[in-house]
């Protein structure tokens, strides 16, 4: 079973950057957000319809990412961004996702801080809420008893601190194996 590496917290926190460079870094490749994509092809317009598919499309990517033997396992998201948005933009989240997060409960949560700048891209629209949303992602992870680590600073400080956690991680891995 791989490790599994999940980057968090509220939008536009340098998840997909740091994703990217731990994945190059360990030789694995970047489970990306499929929100991204789902996103661009509903046209930006969402309803409470799209959360399980959404969260269906991050799984599977998840999936093939650990059939193809990625270790550690670098998501840029999983399923507790559904939750989280699904509880704040529509009022309540689908037992079929905690069914879900229940059968795939990572290894360490890195939740990525908001202390860098926030940038416009078309999907981000939470520049003002930044700290609030920060904070039910936070709220979340702590209900769940949850492994988490959070990752603020310069990208060097953020990979190098990211890097430390893995690392851990794998050495301990190893020698209950």
């Amino acid at each position: 079973m791989p490790i599994r590496i999940v980057l968090t917290g509220s939008e536009c926190t340098g998840k997909t950057t740091l994703a990217d460079r731990l994945a190059q870094h360990y030789g694995s490749t970047t489970v990306p957000e499929f929100l991204r994509s789902y996103f661009e092809q509903k046209k930006g317009i969402l309803s409470v319809d799209d959360v399980i598919p959404i969260a269906m499309g991050q799984l599977e990517l998840e999936t093939a990412a650990q059939e193809r033997g990625d270790n550690p396992l670098i998501c840029d998201t999983d399923i507790i961004s559904s939750i989280v948005y699904a509880k704040h933009y529509f009022g309540a989240c689908p037992d079929w996702l905690e069914e879900q997060f229940m059968r795939r409960t990572p290894s360490i949560y890195l939740l990525c801080d908001i202390d860098i700048q926030w940038q416009a891209d078309g999907q981000r629209d939470m520049e003002h809420g930044r700290q609030y949303m920060q904070q039910l992602f936070a709220d979340e992870l702590k209900s769940r008893n949850l492994i988490v680590h959070t990752v603020s600073g310069s990208r060097e400080h953020r990979f190098e601190f990211a890097t430390n956690i893995i690392n851990s991680a794998i050495k301990a891995s190893v020698q209950q194996n």
